[in-house]
């Protein structure tokens, strides 16, 4: 049986090899797991999982191939009454069952769930009877039955429900998914390059086996460095005007990457990059910093992300004096090419959704500066950033 488990899991797409199945088969034939579902979809998900991204993958493959999740979803199969009767018995309070029997006891309940189901043609909305939304059916959801069967709904209203048929456990972490801190952290770590730097202060568990027995046994502790994502990252990032309306976004990219990289040096602008830039915008008017300073002190070396909506005028990045704060001497595109002969490592992150690009003329204007290295700013984006960047 798991080797067709395993099958289907390359079936639906997901990177896993034999020798991570064989892991798998040994966890389980020294008792890891034992008689548990929920026990063994962990251990399979641990040990046949390389990347977050895959979760949801890994997740739909597991309910189809084990008759659940996606099953239950589409409600085509029996319910398996059982199963939800004995989860009653453990789950509800005596107020509470004392409701189903209101309608006439569980059997009664699950016996016209099915029929309804049967008879049922669509979708219905309102109501009494047919299983739908924002009606009185015991089935259903965005209603109200104080002893019904919640179908079709994200999230409780009421808390009357007597059982949440299709509500999912695991949270989708595919590709294209919400953006969150947890998300662009595993995206970021596409842009990884380990070294040892620092003060000797880990053991160097195979130097001091070796070392010991050729000190004849006597105990021979050798350090090293610690390993260190050694990659240096400039980040520049669009504030204020349109960009408020990405202020959580882009403050979860910002946390995310101050985590993932040890050498992060940051800086703002407004709308486009002109020859000032600066750390503090509370002081942005007083204390800004040379571009061309920027670029001194920050060496090719360093992995160049710019981070903006580049919505804008096209006056602002094609003229001098078309800044709309100052009159800056030399225009955008004059800064931003400056910047890529100087960086060769560079992309920029759009917090625009990838199918409105083409109705914004500054932004297509910017994608083609950027020399087609623009991103959205989604998992699956980044993802892309990243390994343009690690080349």
């Amino acid at each position: 049986m798991l080797i067709d488990f395993f099958l289907a899991l390359k079936q639906a797409g997901l990177p896993v090899s034999v020798k991570e199945f064989l892991t798998l088969l040994e966890a389980l034939q020294r008792g890891v797991v034992y008689g548990s579902v929920d026990d063994f979809y962990f251990l399979a998900r641990t040990t046949l999982v390389k990347d977050e991204v895959h979760f949801d993958k890994f997740d739909r493959a597991f309910g189809a191939y084990f008759k659940g999740l996606e099953a239950a979803a589409d409600m085509k199969v029996e319910l398996p009454e059982d199963w939800l009767k004995k989860l009653a018995e453990k789950t509800l309070t005596d107020e509470e069952k004392a409701l189903v029997e209101s309608l006439g006891g569980w059997d009664k309940l699950m016996e016209t769930l099915r029929k309804r189901l049967e008879e049922q043609q669509g979708r219905h909305q309102g109501g009494s009877k047919w299983i739908g939304t924002a009606g009185t059916s015991p089935f259903g959801a965005y209603g109200y039955n104080p002893e019904g069967v919640r179908i079709g709904q994200e999230g409780s209203r009421n808390r009357s429900a007597v059982k949440v048929w299709d509500q999912r456990e695991y949270r989708n972490l595919d590709e294209d998914v919400e953006l969150g801190t947890r998300n662009i952290k595993v995206a970021l770590r596409r842009l990884r390059r380990f070294a040892r730097e620092g003060a000797e202060e880990e053991l160097d568990l195979g130097g001091t086996v070796r070392a010991t027995a050729n000190n004849a046994g006597y105990l021979d502790i050798k350090l090293v460095p610690e390993l260190r994502n050694k990659v240096k990252v400039l980040l520049f990032v669009d504030i204020g005007g349109s960009m408020d309306d990405h202020i959580r976004v882009c403050e979860e990219l910002f946390s995310a990457a101050k985590t993932e990289f040890k050498h992060l040096e940051h800086f703002y602008f407004h709308n486009f990059v002109y020859e000032a830039l600066w750390k503090d915008n509370r002081r942005r008017r007083s204390e800004t910093q040379s571009t061309w300073e920027v670029m001194h002190k920050y060496g090719p070396d360093y992995k160049l992300i710019l981070l903006g909506d580049a919505s804008m005028s096209p006056y602002e990045i094609l003229e001098p004096g078309g800044s709309v704060e100052h009159a800056n001497e030399e225009s955008g595109k004059v800064w931003i090419e400056r910047l890529l002969d100087h960086y060769p490592h560079a992309v920029w992150i759009n917090p625009i959704p990838e199918q409105h690009w083409q109705y914004v003329a500054s932004l297509e204007l910017t994608r083609k500066l950027m020399r087609e290295r623009m991103f959205p700013l989604t998992p699956k984006g980044l993802e892309e950033a990243m390994k343009l960047l690690a080349k």
